[in-house]
């Protein structure tokens, strides 16, 4: 026979209940804490009943306070009076007889108290006749109704009417009555039996009317505060209301003129104060709109000007170089002063040749009219003839480039790109980085991933202060105007840089730290059309990392790769997407700048 699972233990069954019970109530605890702090409606009605609430209980207590007073003092005004005048009656009905019999005695004490309990009135009264405990007399027995056998009145009652027989005692007891107990008056008084001695007459009078009609009141009370209650809650939901879905429309329609809809417009209902914000809130959006068009009429304005002049400077700018290269030619026919000026002006009209072109690169971003022309282009071959271009400025600046490229036949990719573009961008990071490193070596990193091919450019120069790393891709910004350049450049060609990478669906990023030098990473995709997962290559490099050794074509750090630490990273993204910093791989096989790469 198949055996059976041993029945589960009951402790088990509790925890799981338990368990389950804890996540139940954290789900509704967090469920709460989020609807208040994301919900002014929940906030403003919560509040409301909270406080409307608060008001129901304390007022409502106090009512009922005072109703129940005035209905005990009532009752006990009432029950003294009537005792009085029964305590009367029975005193003249025994002091009248001439009998003075024990039978006779009790007898007519039954009858007293018999009538004493059966009013007129029909309120139901409990009496009780007995010995006053300082009489020690023989004499009738104890006479009571038949709801009030068995019940003894309080010791301190009987001391007080023991002590003071002239004047009634009251007191409010409570009383066992067909399973409930509901408050009672007791008053006693001393009545004199002849032959017999003092007695004790109590008289209790049962407040039960007096005890449903309070209770009909405590209902009432309870049944209007919660009606009061959930009114508040009603009237709190329409006022947040009115309030609450004006602000929600305006912040649907400030974020719809963030996502660049200028025509949304708040509606406006009425002439109160909400309706004031929403035609404000409509003036401002349409002030934004007419100033965003004027800029972008004055922006169109400025790119077909800039568009303009440069085309229109090309026709006199060849002539004045086809005029130049003539005097330059001929400078050795002049004297020194007039050679030295055809120099200049030959080196100078190069400058503005190459300004007027990146000019031009410049107002065709602008314009949307720039296009890739792809080819399949080896990217380490690539950085090796930007590094060949670059040699012989390295030697003037005593600076030493260096291509850090593994010998992993992968990283030796072969991608669709703008041969053309990626040169430039390669060719304005290697100048930036021999003309700002201050002689220290100039490390070019290739590196790929399945995604992804980078090449970074590090040098060990001043680096950028902090807020500098955001601003190097402006145009014409440089990080000091007052120091002299070597190359000459024209202050567009980190732009132009940005622009092609985000042509090719790249990203070009820099990183700068005072001392530490600076590093810019340029980022593109492997196969056109997929998305970039993590750029392979490095970018902010551990501050304690240092070249150890650059010769004989290697190169490494001093703690093997690089510590996240301090700096001011700056990433700039051309699709506008943030991109994790990995760490340094270190290089197999770097090349010094003109060996051929392997």
């Amino acid at each position: 026979m198949p055996a059976h699972p041993p029945p589960e233990a009951p402790r088990s069954v509790l925890r799981r209940a338990y368990d389950a019970s804890r996540r139940a109530i954290r789900r509704l605890v967090t469920f709460c804490v989020r609807s208040w702090r994301r919900s002014l409606h929940v906030r403003v009605i919560s509040l409301t009943m909270l406080m409307g609430l608060t008001v129901v209980i304390a007022v409502g207590s106090l009512m009922y306070q005072g109703i129940a007073d005035g209905l005990v003092r009532s009752k006990t005004a009432s029950a003294q009076q009537i005792a009085l005048s029964e305590t009367a009656d029975v005193q003249s009905a025994f002091d009248a007889t001439d009998k003075t019999d024990m039978t006779t005695l009790y007898n007519l004490s039954r009858d007293s108290v018999q009538r004493i309990a059966s009013p007129l009135d029909d309120s139901a009264r409990l009496v009780i006749l007995m010995r006053a405990s300082d009489n020690t007399r023989p004499g009738i027995p104890l006479v009571a109704t038949a709801r009030a056998r068995g019940f003894t009145p309080p010791a301190d009652v009987r001391g007080a009417l023991a002590r003071d027989p002239a004047h009634q005692q009251t007191k409010i007891i409570s009383l066992d009555a067909t399973g409930r107990h509901i408050p009672a008056v007791m008053v006693g008084s001393r009545v004199s039996i002849p032959n017999a001695g003092a007695y004790d007459l109590y008289l209790i009078f049962p407040m039960d009317k007096e005890a449903d009609s309070l209770s009909i009141v405590r209902t009432s009370f309870a049944a209007g505060g919660l009606a009061l209650i959930l009114l508040l809650g009603a009237c709190a939901y329409l006022a947040t209301r009115l309030v609450v879905t004006p602000v929600r429309s305006a912040a649907h329609v400030s974020e719809r003129l963030a996502a660049g809809n200028l025509d949304e417009r708040m509606p406006v209902r009425g002439e109160d104060d909400i309706a004031r914000l929403a035609t404000s809130f409509n003036a401002m959006a349409s002030s934004l709109q007419r100033q965003i068009g004027q800029l972008e009429d004055l922006s169109h304005l400025q790119q077909r000007f800039t568009s303009d002049v440069s085309h229109e400077l090309r026709t006199p700018l060849t002539t004045i170089r086809m005029a130049a290269d003539m005097i330059h030619d001929s400078r050795g026919d002049f004297a020194a002063h007039v050679a030295r000026s055809s120099e200049l002006l030959s080196k100078e009209l190069d400058r503005f040749e190459s300004l007027l072109a990146d000019l031009l690169e410049i107002s065709r971003f602008d314009a949307g009219g720039a296009v890739l022309s792809r080819t399949p282009t080896s990217m380490r071959q690539l950085c090796a003839e930007v590094n060949d271009m670059h040699a012989q400025l390295a030697d003037k600046l005593g600076c030493r480039l260096v291509l850090d490229a593994p010998n992993d036949v992968t990283i030796d990719v072969t991608i669709d790109v703008d041969r053309r573009r990626v040169e430039r961008i390669l060719r304005n990071l290697v100048a930036n980085a021999i003309e700002h490193g201050q002689g220290q070596p100039v490390v070019v990193t290739l590196r790929a991933n399945s995604t992804a091919v980078s090449v970074s450019v590090r040098d060990y120069g001043i680096g950028l202060k902090e807020g500098e790393a955001d601003k190097v891709f402006d145009r014409f910004w440089r990080a000091d105007p007052a120091r002299a350049r070597t190359t000459g450049g024209t202050g567009l060609g980190l732009s132009i840089s940005l622009e092609d990478a985000r042509l090719h669906d790249g990203f070009l990023e820099a990183w700068g730290a005072p001392g530490e030098g600076s590093c810019f990473r340029l980022t593109l995709p492997r196969v056109q059309g997929v998305a970039i997962a993590a750029s392979p290559g490095p970018l902010q490099p551990g501050l304690t990392a240092r070249t150890k050794q650059i010769s004989s074509g290697t190169m490494r750090t001093s703690d093997g790769g690089a510590r996240l630490a301090s700096g001011y990273p700056v990433a700039i993204d051309a699709k506008k997407r943030s991109n994790s910093l990995p760490q340094v791989i270190d290089g197999e096989g770097a090349v010094d700048a003109g060996e051929a790469p392997r």
